[in-house]
């Protein structure tokens, strides 16, 4: 058994993975849009002149951990952050690059610092809704 977390996006989905991409080197190994997927698969709210080229199903690799990626037209699940990723990088450097990059347009919840488990950790939350908890572990 394996889990893989599942980001889910109001209508910016390409725009997180480019962000994801620069922000953690991640690499985009799948992307499908709306309009390619099977009829059947579609949801009932689907419009073909607005979502054919929204992201129906997308998977990323943040080092060896693969992540799935949608724009959520299935259901009205609220912004939640009971689950969230913990990005743990090698070096303070990749630390705080990553944090830069995505504190453009986020809320951030932890200021980068030093703890007693980490030489730099920080929390905050993209422009996209997504909670993120970067880390040094050495």
């Amino acid at each position: 058994m394996t889990i893989e977390p599942l980001f889910q996006f109001d209508r910016q989905c390409e725009q997180a993975i480019e962000l994801y991409k620069q922000a953690f080197g991640a690499k985009l190994t799948y992307l499908g849009r709306f309009g390619d997927a099977d009829p059947k698969d579609l949801p009932p709210n689907y419009d073909t002149a607005t979502d054919a080229e929204l992201v129906f199903h997308a998977q990323m690799k943040f080092g060896k951990q693969r992540v799935l990626m949608c724009d959520n037209l299935f259901n009205d699940l609220p912004k939640g952050h009971s689950v969230y990723p913990v990005i743990q990088f090698k070096t303070v450097e990749e630390t705080r690059r990553a944090f830069e990059v995505l504190a453009d347009g986020a809320r951030i919840v932890e200021p980068l610092k030093s703890t007693t488990y980490s030489p730099l950790v920080g929390s905050l939350v993209d422009k996209f809704g997504i909670f993120w908890d970067l880390m040094t572990y050495e």
